[in-house]
């Protein structure tokens, strides 16, 4: 029988363990916009300072590809797939 799972001794980089951290803050702050987890307002403002430490700031966005013309870009606030 192959073995499974990972080696003895394994230790996860401390980097990836930032991202699932981070990941978890995220989920949380979707469950509670969808009304699926209650939190306080002193949580979900911690979580925001959380994450705009950690993911960039997209207010502005600058498209060119070196060529006049016309961009479009459409968002429907129910898609469900982050790209």
């Amino acid at each position: 029988m192959a073995a499974r799972g990972r080696p003895a001794g394994f230790r996860m980089s401390d980097e990836h363990r930032v991202k699932i951290q981070n990941s978890n803050v995220l989920n949380a702050l979707i469950e509670h916009a969808v009304g699926k987890r209650e939190m306080s307002s002193t949580q979900v403002t911690a979580a925001i300072a959380l994450l705009k430490k950690v993911l960039p700031d997209l207010q502005s966005v600058t498209l060119d590809n070196g060529e006049t013309g016309t961009f479009k870009i459409s968002f429907t606030p129910n898609d469900t797939q982050v790209l």
